[in-house]
């Protein structure tokens, strides 16, 4: 296929004006999704609804990152197609992505002109994916009229899928473009994010995932979207992680790798939500209680951090030690019943209410 060949500092990528049904063909859909023992399942869309069970039979798979199709983006994108009249319907470059390295035979006498050689797997889509998702449809309704556009595209080819990752995440981290939820899963994956956050985004991970662990699946990493029973949002977690790391290591001076901190700051998380645990007693994941709530979490993880920097003691016998500690908490568990509760701890909003409930806890175990 005939490309020109754009070179950026180190980088190398191409420029290619892709037949739409050509193009439809040599791409891949992909959702994300998390798993829990079992994937998340996608509804079943009804039978009329096509743009839903097109949604539902793409590619879910736990190492894919886009975000989930929308079914009204894609409705939108195909009107648009359909009533566009003299204005082009795809104006903004679609970006590919393939590892393969492709070749390229530059024409004639111009060195960046060429023919560009297809890869043999499909491309996937690093953005652009609604626009192709609405293609798709507008191919099957107004074939003739589908086949005569080309569609502008821009093929990264040669690196590894990290790259990709990379891409997506400059691209869409905006407040409106992607979840926080969903970044804080990429920060170990691109080169740019700084040490004190993929520190935090590993311990974040560890949380989620670590068989010991009291938060296990109890952060929810979708959003929205979970439907599982979830206390706070991965990106609240993160938020209170990523404090306790910067708090640690002021204006990010000598932030050790995830590798090597990861574990330590994971063992003390782990050991003091466990004390907790055993301090709260019943009221520990109630729903009749505001303890495992993201309020509470967010200023228990906050004494946390408090204690760990006062408490060097050794790890061995610090669930024990540190359930000694919190031991005055007990004594508060009728505050933290749901009802009554903001009443009770009375704030302008929300960070104002951590605040709170963080300066009492920590006044009663003597920390801070």
């Amino acid at each position: 296929m005939l490309a020109t060949r754009i070179r950026q500092k180190d980088g190398v990528f191409y420029f290619v004006a892709y037949p739409a049904e050509d193009l439809l063909r040599r791409v891949r859909f992909i959702s994300r999704f998390y798993g829990e023992g079992t994937p998340i399942a996608a509804e079943e869309p009804p039978e009329e609804d096509e743009v839903g069970r097109f949604i539902a039979r793409i590619e879910r798979t736990d190492r894919a990152f886009q975000r989930q199709l929308s079914r009204a983006k894609v409705r939108a994108i195909e009107n648009f197609y359909e009533t566009a009249g003299s204005q082009p319907p795809i104006p903004g470059t679609i970006l590919l992505f393939t590892p393969e390295r492709l070749g390229f035979e530059p024409v004639g006498r111009f060195e960046q002109v060429g023919d560009l050689v297809e890869p043999g797997e499909r491309f996937l889509i690093i953005d652009g994916q609604h626009r192709l998702a609405a293609l798709h449809f507008y191919l099957r309704r107004r074939p003739e009229e589908a086949r005569a556009i080309h569609v502008p595209c821009v093929v990264f080819d040669g690196r590894t899928e990290d790259f990709a990752a990379e891409m997506f995440v400059i691209i869409n981290s905006t407040p409106t473009r992607i979840n926080k939820s969903h970044l804080v899963d990429l920060y170990e994956r691109v080169s740019w994010a700084s040490p004190d956050r993929k520190l935090a985004a590993r311990v974040a991970e560890m949380l989620y995932a670590e068989a010991d662990s009291p938060l296990r699946y109890k952060i929810n990493r979708l959003g929205g979207r979970s439907r599982q029973e979830k206390w706070i949002l991965q990106s609240e977690l993160f938020n209170e992680l990523h404090r306790w790391v910067r708090e640690d290591h002021p204006e990010g001076r000598e932030v050790p790798a995830p590798s090597v901190a990861a574990p330590r700051y994971y063992a003390v998380a782990r050991d003091f939500l466990k004390a907790a645990e055993r301090v709260w007693g019943d009221a520990w994941g109630s729903p009749r209680y505001m303890v495992t709530r993201p309020v509470t979490l967010k200023a228990m993880l906050r004494v946390c951090a408090d204690l760990a920097r006062e408490d060097a003691g050794p790890a061995a016998d610090r669930v024990r030690r540190w359930e000694a500690r919190l031991g005055p908490w007990a004594e508060r568990v009728r505050d933290f019943r749901a009802e009554g509760f903001y009443e009770r701890f009375p704030a302008k909003g929300q960070v104002e209410r951590v605040g709170r409930i963080h300066r009492e806890l920590a006044r009663a175990v003597g920390v801070g």
